[in-house]
C-alpha cells in the first residue's frame, strides 16, 4: 500500500514482518551513505532541500492588539520506546522506507519539545492522537513518564488516542534483520497510562468513548474527542459513536448556558483536508459533526492525522468551522503549533519548528546529525518521498512510454520536493516552478491513474496559501 501521510498507514489486520530481507536494508544515516541498487540510482543525487524553516515562525502581535493566553498544540509524534530497537537492520530499513517520520532520532526530538513547552509556559499542551508508533505499550509508558516533566512544571497535558494507538497489531520490536510483535496498548491502559494528562481532571467524561471536556479557565473549554475505532482492532479510518454525539450535544448546551467558548479537538479531520484520502482522513458522516457543532457557534476545530500542515473552512463563505491541521512533530520540518486565544474567541494559529540544534548544543551532544538537524532533516525527507516515488514508477506499465533512470529520477525529484514543501504547509512556493518542469509533464501525461500523480495535483490545485498562520475572529 502507498504511504503518503498519517491517514494512510497499515491497518490493524496487518501482521508483523518477521525477517527484513537484508540486500534491502539501508541505513539512514546521511545521503552519501546511502546504498544504490541496479534498479534503483544512488540517492546522493537527490538535491538537497532544506526546509524553509524562516517562513513558520509566529507573526508578530500588532502593537494595539493585546496578546492572548497561548495553548502549544502536537500531533502524530509516534513515540517509539528505545527499549524496542537495537538500532539495527530491521529498525533502520523500516526508517528508510516509511513516510517520513525520523524515528531514529524521536528520543531527542520528544525532548526538545519539552525543553520548548516548559520554556513557553502554555496555559496547557494539546498531544491531539497517535501517541505512539504503532500503539506499543513500551511506547506509551515511556512517553507518559517524560510528559510528567511539563506537568511538574505546571503546565497541563491534555491527550487523545489516534488510530495508532490502541489494540494495534502491527506494534513491533526490532533486535537485528528481525521485526518481531510488540505488547499492544487497551483502551483501559491507555486511560490508565495517561490519567493524569486529561482524563482525571475532565469535567466531564463520554462512558463510551475516551472522550473528555476539560476546563481551561473561566470561558473557555476544550472538547477533546476520541475519533478512533479500535474495538477489535486497530482501524485506520476515523468515527464518532452515535452515543458520543448524544453526550456532545449535553456539553455543548451545558457550556452555551455558561457562556463558555468551546474548542474542540480530535485525532482524524472534520473536513475533507486531503481531497484524495477521504475515507481514511476524514471522520466518517463528519456532516453530522459539522452541523452540531456549528448550530452552537463553534469557530473552530483543531486535528492531526494527515501529517501535512493544512487549514480548510467549513463554507466558502469563510463564516463556519475553520479546522486547522497541525502536522507531524515527527516529520520535518518537525513542528507544532501555537494557538492564542482570547475570551471573545478570537484564534491566531502559528507554526514553530521545534528547534533541535538548541537542544542538542545544550545538551552538548555530539551526533552531528542533531547538531545540525536542520541540514539533515530535509534531505531525509526528500529521500524516503523520492524512493517511494521511484519505486512506484519502476511498477508503472505505459505503452506509449518506457521511462529511462534518468527520466525516472528526475520526476522522483519533483515528487520529493513538492511532497516535503506540502508538509510544511508551504507547497504555493513551488507550485509555478513545479509546473513548468518536463519532469512534472511526464507524470501527467504518463502515469495515470497512478495514487502519486493524483496526490501530486491535489498539492498543486490547494497550492494557494501558506498554511502555517491564520487568524479566526
Amino acid at each position: 500500500m502507498v504511504s503518503l501521510a498519517g491517514c494512510t498507514v497499515k491497518t490493524g489486520q496487518e501482521p508483523v514482518t518477521t525477517e527484513i530481507p537484508s540486500q534491502t536494508v539501508t541505513e539512514p544515516v546521511t545521503e552519501e551513505t546511502q546504498p544504490a541498487t541496479e534498479s534503483e540510482p544512488e540517492t546522493s543525487s537527490i538535491e538537497e532541500t532544506t526546509m524553509p524553516e524562516e517562513t513558520t515562525e509566529p507573526e508578530e502581535t500588532s502593537a494595539k492588539e493585546e496578546p492572548g493566553k497561548k495553548l502549544i498544540i502536537a500531533s502524530d509524534i509516534h513515540y517509539f520506546a528505545r527499549e524496542l530497537t537495537d538500532m539495527g537492520l530491521g529498525f533502520n530499513y523500516m526508517v528508510e522506507h516509511g513516510d517520513g517520520k525520523v524515528v531514529n532520532y524521536i528520543w531527542e526530538i520528544t525532548d526538545a519539545f519539552i525543553e520548548e513547552v516548559i520554556d513557553q509556559k502554555p496555559e496547557a499542551l494539546i498531544l491531539s492522537g497517535d501517541l505512539s508508533l504503532n500503539g506499543e505499550y513500551q511506547s506509551h509508558a515511556e512517553l507518559a513518564d517524560k510528559l510528567e516533566r511539563i506537568e511538574d512544571a505546571g503546565i497541563p497535558v491534555l491527550v487523545i488516542p489516534g488510530n495508532h494507538d490502541i489494540n494495534n497489531v502491527s506494534a513491533a520490536a526490532y533486535e537485528g534483520g528481525v521485526r518481531f510483535p510488540a505488547e499492544q496498548t487497551r483502551p483501559e491502559e491507555f486511560e490508565s497510562i495517561y490519567s493524569d494528562f486529561g482524563f482525571d481532571e475532565a469535567i466531564s467524561r463520554d462512558e463510551y468513548s475516551l472522550s473528555y471536556v476539560y476546563q481551561l479557565d473561566e470561558y473557555n473549554r476544550l472538547l477533546m474527542l476520541d475519533s478512533c475505532q479500535y474495538e477489535d482492532h486497530a482501524l485506520v479510518g476515523g468515527m464518532i459513536k452515535s452515543e458520543t454525539y448524544d453526550w456532545i450535544e449535553l456539553e455543548m448546551e451545558d457550556a452555551w448556558e455558561q457562556g463558555m467558548n468551546v474548542i474542540p479537538v480530535a485525532h482524524h479531520n472534520l473536513l475533507d483536508q486531503s481531497r484524495v484520502y477521504i475515507d481514511d482522513c476524514t471522520i466518517e458522516h463528519s456532516s453530522q459533526l459539522i452541523d452540531q457543532l456549528e448550530a452552537w457557534d463553534v469557530g473552530i476545530f483543531l486535528s492531526g492525522h494527515l501529517h501535512v500542515q493544512h487549514y480548510r473552512y467549513s463554507n466558502e463563505q469563510k463564516d463556519g468551522i475553520c479546522e486547522i491541521v497541525t502536522s507531524s512533530l515527527a516529520t520535518p520540518p518537525c513542528q507544532y503549533g501555537i494557538l492564542e486565544y482570547t475570551d471573545d474567541a478570537v484564534y491566531t494559529y502559528n507554526t514553530k519548528v521545534l528547534d533541535v540544534e538548541a537542544w542538542a548544543l545544550d545538551e552538548k551532544v555530539t551526533d552531528d546529525n542533531l547538531l545540525e538537524f536542520n541540514a539533515y532533516k530535509g534531505p531525509f525527507l526528500m529521500r524516503v518521498f523520492y524512493n517511494k516515488a521511484y519505486e512506484e514508477l519502476k511498477h508503472i506499465d505505459n505503452k506509449e512510454h518506457e521511462f529511462t533512470d534518468d527520466e525516472m529520477a528526475s520526476m522522483s525529484q519533483v515528487y520529493a520536493k513538492l511532497n516535503s514543501y506540502s508538509y510544511a504547509g508551504l507547497a504555493y512556493k513551488l507550485k509555478e516552478e513545479t509546473l513548468k518542469d518536463p519532469s512534472y509533464k511526464l507524470w501527467v501525461n504518463y502515469t495515470y491513474p497512478s495514487i502519486l500523480m493524483q496526490y501530486i495535483e491535489e498539492i498543486l490545485t490547494d497550492a494557494v496559501v501558506d498554511y502555517n498562520h491564520i487568524k479566526i475572529e
